[in-house]
């Protein structure tokens, strides 16, 4: 039921918000972790008061993360961490039915997203007291501007690796006024959200835009992190040889000793039909790349930001021309005839081309972030500014709700089991 007053917003249309609680109440049924927190902070209400910016991807089930934050007592305000991920009925259904502050249209352009990023830090209430990014665009854009948006910060929090190399780089300058808790480094992030998350939707999203079949071609994945290895298993699993390269000479030995062929980017060019890029780099993939790759070829990016492809150089190298193929594939004609088909216009592939990691997954993410949240709010102001790892306790007790919500039992230590786990003897 719509409020008697429409919040803040700038969304494409509100006529939408229908088919949004739908697709939030679908989402919903599949994250039993976040219900249960959500029904902790109802009683509780361990964040009453407390403003929130946030700057997710604007999906159902981030959904389901706003709508716990705000039963825990938060005002939230959210903006879209990618022009291309918004769910617009989603976003209709969170400013009609839930109130929230809502700036995110699906296909905005860059100064629109800036615009939107900027409102939800000076907003009307003071600014936030605690951000939630992804990709680290709220607190960089917020340590930029300075002055009362910084001092006003309790801390905040990063969903992503490319945010938490941008954090640590702003505190290794000195310049990072605030505690960051580095969600994306929990060990159940790593091995549900990296691994299996993106494995399984990248792939997704690039079968959805391509119609490829896999069984048979040779997938080139380029990075070998907790996202890369996920997405190299699904490639194996759906019969695709499996190259991989990196520049981490322990994770290049790890994908070796996985079973895939490891090489140079640039020998992997002539015999990839599929490439992936998951590095957090930029142009890991460029013009001496392009040159070698086979007619057909498919680029896909299923990083953060869209610089791990450089677009620049195949635009140059395009000299037959660019056309849309499908509607989310470029084909870029090289001068010799060959074709290279461009996925999502290099965005991140698993968003811009599918509906994210699924809502199983996400469980577990958004769980970690209100956790981090409410620890934000417990004791912040007592951290120093830096990031921060999320604490054990946090990690163990979402792996413990994750485990119930599967009805798996583990084992217990025994009391002799901890002592000699602890003793130096």
């Amino acid at each position: 039921m719509a409020r008697a007053s429409v919040a803040q917003h700038d969304v494409a249309d509100l006529a939408l918000a229908p088919a949004g609680e739908a697709r939030i109440a679908w989402a919903a049924g599949q994250m039993p972790v976040l219900a249960q927190i959500r029904e902790r902070f109802t009683a509780q209400r361990p964040l009453d008061g407390i403003r929130i910016a946030a700057c997710l991807h604007v999906t159902a089930e981030t959904a389901n993360l706003i709508r716990t934050l705000g039963a825990g007592g938060a005002s939230v305000a959210l903006c879209s961490a990618n022009p291309l991920s918004t769910q617009d009925d989603v976003a209709a259904s969170l400013v009609l039915d839930d109130g929230v502050e809502v700036r995110a249209i699906r296909g905005e352009d860059v100064d629109t997203y800036v615009q939107h990023v900027i409102a939800l830090l000076e907003g009307s209430a003071g600014g936030p007291q605690i951000t939630i990014d992804d990709g680290a665009d709220l607190l960089v854009t917020a340590h930029a501007r300075g002055g009362e948006l910084v001092q006003g910060l309790i801390g905040g929090t990063e969903e992503t690796t490319t945010g938490i190399v941008r954090l640590r780089r702003l505190e290794a300058e000195g310049k990072l006024r605030c505690p960051v808790l580095a969600v994306n480094e929990a060990r159940t992030e790593r091995a549900l959200n990296d691994r299996h998350g993106t494995g399984q939707s990248a792939l997704d999203g690039i079968i959805r835009a391509s119609n490829v079949l896999l069984a048979g071609h040779t997938v080139v994945v380029v990075g070998y992190g907790w996202a890369g290895l996920g997405v190299a298993e699904r490639a194996r699993g759906a019969g695709a040889a499996v190259i991989v390269c990196e520049v981490d000479p322990l994770r290049a030995l790890e994908a070796r000793m996985a079973g895939y062929e490891v090489m140079p980017a640039l020998a992997a060019a002539e015999r990839g039909d599929v490439f992936v890029t998951v590095t957090g780099s930029r142009r890991v993939l460029r013009g001496a790349h392009f040159k070698r790759m086979k007619d057909g070829a498919l680029l896909a990016n299923a990083g953060h930001f869209d610089v791990e492809l450089d677009l620049e150089e195949l635009r140059s190298l395009a000299l037959g021309g660019v056309r849309a193929v499908r509607p989310l594939v470029q084909e870029y004609r090289l001068a010799d005839g060959r074709r290279l088909n461009l996925i999502a216009h290099g965005r991140v592939v698993n968003l811009a081309a599918a509906e994210g990691h699924p809502a199983a997954v996400m469980d577990v993410s958004f769980a970690l972030q209100a956790l981090s949240v409410e620890e934000l709010v417990g004791r912040g102001r007592g951290l120093g500014p830096g990031v921060h790892p999320v604490t054990a306790a946090i990690d163990q007790e979402v792996g413990r709700l994750k485990l119930a919500a599967l009805g798996v039992q583990i084992d217990e230590p025994t009391a002799e089991q901890e002592h000699y786990r602890e003793s130096w003897a």
